[in-house]
């Protein structure tokens, strides 16, 4: 770093960027060290990144902050350098630091004119230390790392990144395209022509002089002002590029209305307002190759909304095109790629437009060449030979060998001259239009399989074709992408990667045939790892109907009869950003043989700590299902009225009162309930369904109250298939509301949560197998006990009157004696409630809120307790706790627990208040540990910085981190560490 930039030394150091001038963390970079940032003018001073990849030849597709030093902020080309990062697509930040002040950019921000360069300044900062405090608060690294961040800056926002903006903007010009009386093929075709010509223009691969030669002008614009130098143009384009390199071709050349269309868009007119700026935000020099898989989804999409003139299922096909983000794609091949030659060969079956195979280019040019710049003749080679692809679809087939050329000139370290620009066709070649289930590779084998396959469910004629073609393999009842897996392993060897995002409903499934589906995929391609995407739903695939789930296979030395399995995060960092979140902590392991034994085991592995496992095996062992209980009853669950298409006589079901999908509560049944007055229904049920007293069990559960939502009647009443129900005609009221009160206890709702097939993945509901499952006590002998007849009791007051908080509690605690569960079960199951209500926004938010003073006291308290158990064996030792008062916004939470040789209990919790920074209080504890403690906070990390006599927790400040789940498991951690330390020799 030059002298210069001295001042942004001192002010990377202040925010933790930098350590004694030197990175603080695998996370941050210097000029110099990476060659490779595609920003072609703007040449940041340091950087920091959300992984630690340092890849230079990926897609990069990790967050990155840019740090600049400049003498006058005034006097750099702001506009430009802003342009740049912003079209690069991952830069939420740029930090301008000079002798005045610090200038923080909205990275995501779309790039506004000259004279309107302030509008993505998010605040100045000014230099003095107070300043340099408040910045680092704001967006320091620790702030970045832990995601603290986003909490302080929400118009920080992915909506307003180039592949959002481009993407509506392309939509408001195919729309005005079409109300102009353009096709809509034959628009989408002139968009495509439109971007790849002002690709090329961008990257100089055709340059000023050359278009003047062959259309008489200089810039796109001019030329499509002008109908026959347009002709020529798309002429020369098309007889200079083979049809692979520019499939969106056409003879036809629009009149000059939609041509002025094009040009108005690319002058920089906002399609949807018609307001013109003269400024076109866009920069193809910058913009991610992989970028034209998402416009292609949106045109595929956008045709199949419109899919006058093509059947039914050919629009049905289209609209099961999902767009892979970037995040997702480098995620599976950071995975994959650890550890290769770069001499392997990928398979992708399902490839749609590439996105994965263009990033397996990149990945696989750079493990050939290493440090030095590949040569065309490798590129080309790696590209003809090591990458295939199959797809359905001509129009993705194209796609994706079209943005594996755009690839290939992108790694090209001379993609001016002309000749390269010319290459051998791949599709029918190496990219093959083709059903997967019909292609033949022959005796060739794969190294790398990879891809996003179609999860629909098709209905019962797409079962059909799934039997026809695949008559004696396990099949998943409601998707098709195991289906694929299960092909693509018919082209792999024994040692073969797999890397492929799912569905992950036949994993979470209570259906027997999807269950045994997914546990035979698994257990052929061990050892696998799987992450659960469900999480991130709401923005991974939006489209989708189904979660996600990532599988990988073959990675690692693992046993193969054990998966290693990851939760991804939901974090308002990761929603407006698109990155995925993992951290150790949920990350685990589960013995194939468990999940086969007992399935609900395997929900309870991602979304649970080791405590909530040892709670449900404990259940499990000593209570029967409550299907089992309520058959000894002689009665069963229903689910209620359907009324579909109305084929069967419902008339001896007149005159009772209906329960429709708004008639109950939480204890509570609507007043006046109407007079079922129906004459036919699809599934009416059997009269003995509707005798009182019931027990209703609503399917969906409601925001504020995260329990399942119960109900009983004591008069014969019709339901609707809103709900489950136990008609208890043959038994004594009181059973239906110890029933009821189970159901709707703290105890039901964290069960639901580790176990439930939907509840707690994507869908804020139960099913009636999740019930059924449920451990339940003998229902009749509870009722002889006097707890069991408090349970009764509160449960028939509840019906009476509206809960409070204390009802609730007095309710969890009768079942929590019910089941006899000690105070460490409690516990669980009391946070577990806190994590049930994260299904929806508003508990997602609390768990996201920086962890206050009373939160940190009671993860002290379990904390302790696990550790007195341990130390009270002996009698000789006890520990308090130091709980360090840091300020609100402090991106960490930090607790000491300190051992005393002095026999006793171990209660007491300290609140301190440090001298210095949060930096000066970390560095204190490095000191007295011997531990870097800077460089290991990196992402969203947890440390126990252990020492001889004490040992500290630091987590980033979020709530969730701080549970009192998560306080015994981390005593376990901390007494574990302990005996292997005393046994070490």
């Amino acid at each position: 770093m030059s002298e210069i930039a001295t001042l942004l030394r001192t002010v990377l150091e202040r925010t933790g960027y930098l350590s004694n001038g030197v990175p603080a963390a695998p996370s941050v970079g210097l000029a110099g060290t990476d060659n490779h940032l595609r920003l072609p003018s703007f040449a940041p001073d340091a950087w920091w990144r959300s992984s630690t990849e340092t890849n230079p030849w990926t897609g990069t597709s990790d967050l990155k902050v840019y740090f600049k030093f400049v003498e006058e902020p005034e006097a750099v080309p702001v506009v430009e350098w802003h342009q740049e990062v912003w079209n690069q697509g991952y830069c939420p930040l740029l930090w301008l630091v000079s002798p005045e002040r610090i200038e923080l950019y909205n990275g995501f921000g779309r790039p506004r004119p000259p004279a309107e360069w302030r509008a993505n300044r998010l605040r100045p900062f000014g230099l003095a230390e107070a300043e340099l405090a408040r910045l680092d608060a704001f967006a320091g690294r620790l702030a970045m790392e832990t995601g603290g961040f986003w909490h302080q800056a929400p118009e920080v926002n992915r909506r307003t990144s180039v592949d959002g903006q481009l993407l509506r903007d392309l939509h408001h010009l195919e729309r005005r395209l079409v109300d102009e009386g353009l096709s809509r093929d034959e628009t989408q075709r002139l968009i495509g022509r439109s971007i790849f010509a002002q690709y090329l223009i961008d990257r100089e691969i055709v340059d000023g002089s050359r278009l003047q030669r062959i259309c008489g002008h200089e810039d796109l614009p001019g030329m499509l002002s002008d109908r026959p130098a347009s002709k020529r143009l798309f002429d020369w384009l098309r007889e200079t590029f083979n049809g692979d390199l520019f499939p969106l071709s056409s003879e036809a050349v629009p009149d000059p209305r939609h041509l002025d269309l094009v040009r108005e868009f690319l002058m920089g007119t906002d399609m949807e307002t018609g307001q013109r700026s003269l400024f076109f935000p866009y920069r193809f020099d910058v913009i991610p190759v992989e970028l034209i898989s998402a416009i292609y989804e949106q045109f595929v999409h956008s045709a199949a909304n419109d899919s006058s003139g093509r059947s039914r299922a050919d629009a049905a096909r289209r609209k099961d095109v999902h767009y892979t983000p970037l995040t997702a794609v480098s995620l599976v091949m950071d995975e994959i790629c650890e550890g290769l030659t770069g001499n392997e060969i990928v398979l992708d079956l399902t490839c749609g437009s590439g996105v994965f195979l263009v990033e397996a280019l990149r990945r696989l040019v750079h493990l050939k060449s290493g440090d030095v710049v590949p040569t065309r003749s490798a590129i080309r080679k790696t590209l003809y030979e090591q990458i295939h692809g199959v797809d359905i679809s001509p129009e993705a087939a194209r796609i994706a060998a079209f943005s594996l050329y755009l690839a290939a000139l992108e790694l090209d370290p001379h993609p001016h001259r002309l000749d390269g620009l010319r290459f051998d066709p791949l599709v029918d070649h190496t990219i093959l239009v083709s059903d997967a289930f019909d292609v033949d590779f022959g005796t060739r084998k794969f190294d790398i399989i990879v891809g996003n396959p179609p999860w629909s469910y098709r209905g019962r004629a797409g079962t059909g074709v799934r039997r026809v073609r695949s008559p004696d393999a396990l099949r998943s009842p409601r998707g098709e992408s195991l289906d694929f897996v299960a092909r693509a392993m018919q082209f792999a060897h024994e040692r073969t990667r797999f890397g492929v995002i799912l569905s992950a409903t036949p994993f979470f499934s209570r259906s027997a045939t999807g269950l045994a589906a997914a546990q035979r995929l698994v257990e052929s391609l061990g050892p696998v790892t799987l992450l659960n995407l469900a999480d991130l739903s709401k923005w991974l695939f939006r489209r989708a109907d189904m979660p996600a789930i990532l599988l990988l296979a073959r990675l690692s030395e693992q046993r193969a009869d054990r998966m290693t399995l990851a939760q991804a995060r939901w974090s308002p960092a990761g929603e407006r950003s698109h990155a995925i979140e993992t951290a150790l902590d949920n990350v685990t392991t589960l013995p194939l043989a468990s999940w086969k034994r007992n399935a609900g085991l395997f929900k309870a592995a991602f979304v649970g700590h080791h405590h909530d496992l040892l709670l449900l095996d404990d259940l499990w062992d000593k209570q029967l299902p409550l299907e089992r209980g309520l058959a000894i009853l002689g009665t069963g669950m229903h689910t209620g009225l359907k009324f579909g298409n109305r084929s069967r006589d419902a008339t001896f079901l007149d005159g009772l009162p209906f329960a429709g999908p708004g008639a109950v509560r939480h204890f509570t049944m609507g007043d006046d309930l109407p007079a079922f007055n129906h004459v036919r229904a699809e599934r009416p049920r059997k009269p003995t369904v509707y005798r009182a007293p019931i027990v209703l069990i609503k399917e969906f559960m409601l925001q504020g109250n995260p329990r399942p939502v119960v109900a009983v009647t004591e008069e014969d009443t019709v339901f609707s298939d809103a709900y489950f129900g136990v008609s208890f005609a043959d038994s004594q009221a009181e059973t239906a509301y110890l029933l009821a009160g189970i159901l709707g206890s703290a105890l039901a709702s964290w069960f639901f949560l580790m176990t439930g097939a939907a509840f707690g993945l994507w869908l804020r509901r139960v099913q009636c197998a999740d019930i059924l499952a449920l451990p339940a006590p003998d229902l009749e002998q509870s009722l002889e006990s006097e707890i069991g007849k408090h349970v009764v009791e509160l449960a028939r007051a509840f019906h009476g009157r509206t809960s409070e908080e204390r009802d609730w509690k007095s309710l969890d605690e009768a079942v929590f004696d019910l089941y006899g569960l000690d105070d460490e079960d409690r516990l669980v199951v009391r946070d577990g409630l806190f994590r049930a209500s994260w299904q929806w926004q508003e508990g997602r938010l609390r768990s996201v809120a920086p962890a206050n003073l009373p939160d940190l006291q009671a993860y002290a308290r379990a904390f302790l307790a696990t550790m007195d158990a341990w130390l009270g064996a002996s009698n000789r030792r006890r520990m308090r706790a130091e709980i360090y008062r840091l300020p609100d916004d402090a991106p960490l939470r930090l607790i000491r627990f300190v051992l005393e040789e002095t026999p006793g209990p171990s209660r007491d919790v300290h609140v301190i208040t440090p001298e210095g920074t949060l930096s000066t209080v970390l560095a204190g504890i490095g000191a007295r540990t011997g531990v870097r403690i800077t460089e290991e906070l990196v992402g969203l990390r947890d440390l126990r910085v252990h020492a001889a006599d004490e040992v500290s927790i630091i987590k980033p400040a979020a709530r969730r981190n701080w549970l009192r789940v998560q306080a015994l498991e981390d005593a376990d951690g901390v007494v574990s560490a302990s005996v292997r330390a005393d046994r070490a020799p």
